[in-house]
């Protein structure tokens, strides 16, 4: 996935250089993360009956901006030369020992 991510972030700085003169920075997508996770709140909100449903599908919605977040997410850990697989399971493994020794 992370190959993937970097492949499409790629082309899409292209665009944004031949659109904006410039492609985004990390800072810059950092905040589009945000911005992301901002339209993810407001999904979750439709399906949990708290704002009204649009015509789309909420779920569909849901896929499209889960996706959008991973995407940001795994191009950030390339940048950072974080390998993602072997982090996600030191920290699951952490919190399962914290989560087992307080049970």
């Amino acid at each position: 996935m992370t190959r993937r991510a970097v492949e499409v972030r790629a082309k899409f700085s292209v665009y944004e250089r031949d659109t904006y003169g410039q492609e985004w920075s990390t800072e810059d997508l950092v905040m589009g993360l945000m911005t992301d996770v901002g339209d993810l709140s407001a999904i979750v909100h439709r399906l949990e009956g708290r704002r009204p449903l649009r015509d789309a599908d909420p779920r569909d919605e849901l896929a499209h901006e889960l996706s959008d977040c991973l995407w940001v997410l795994l191009v950030l850990a390339d940048r950072y030369q974080i390998e993602v697989g072997q982090s996600f399971e030191h920290t699951m493994s952490g919190i399962e020992a914290w989560i087992d020794g307080t049970l």
